[in-house]
């Protein structure tokens, strides 16, 4: 258990997909105006990280891992090659369905997202998930547990982001750092703050 919450520290905290990592930059800043379109946002991200993760982890190492055919007698048969087309096509599925259903019973939220809800299907905070656990050669449950602890710590810090944003808009900030200007200084100073949870891991 232990092991398990630890790892979902690291992926919320440490490895921060927006803050630590910079990746996904293009949504988080776009969609960080309003906190109920970043909510909407950190939410639909956590699904699908927490989803397409371990179900492409799954699909990794029963069909695209070396030796995944070991069982039908091709042991020399390496696949991998075609991962990221695999969990690409798995991700697109997934953000087809949360798009229909937002569609359907939350037409707000689907239509605050805009272009940036199909855009998802090739998010690079998504795929990077995916690709990391890859990577980190994760099991079953520790893919679970790292799409699921990216995903929440995309959403508090797309929420962060947005709550301050909107306090600043009554703010009398100087022209030229109006609008993503400020946006842009505010990601640097999170970033920075972010950078600590780096520190603190390294020292235990």
């Amino acid at each position: 258990m232990s092991d398990a919450w630890n790892l979902f520290l690291l992926a919320a905290f440490v490895d921060n997909m927006p803050l630590t990592l910079f990746l996904g930059l293009c949504t988080f800043l776009a969609l960080s105006r309003r906190t109920e379109s970043a909510i909407g946002l950190g939410v639909a991200m956590t699904f699908v990280l927490g989803v397409s993760v371990p179900l492409n982890h799954l699909i990794y190492q029963a069909v695209l891992a070396p030796g995944a055919w070991a069982w039908a007698g091709r042991p020399e048969l390496d696949l991998s090659y075609l991962a990221l087309i695999a969990f690409i096509g798995v991700i697109a599925a997934i953000v087809q369905l949360l798009e229909m259903v937002l569609d359907r019973y939350f037409p707000r939220i689907h239509a605050a997202f805009g272009v940036f809800l199909p855009l998802l299907t090739v998010q690079c905070v998504i795929l990077g998930g995916s690709l990391f656990m890859v990577e980190r050669s994760y099991n079953f449950a520790q893919s679970a547990v790292f799409g699921f602890g990216s995903g929440v710590g995309f959403f508090v810090a797309v929420v962060m982001l947005s709550a301050i944003r909107v306090r600043l808009a009554y703010a009398d900030l100087p022209a030229g750092l109006r609008g993503l200007g400020i946006a842009f200084v505010l990601t640097g100073l999170m970033s920075l703050g972010f950078a600590s949870f780096t520190q603190m891991a390294a020292a235990q």
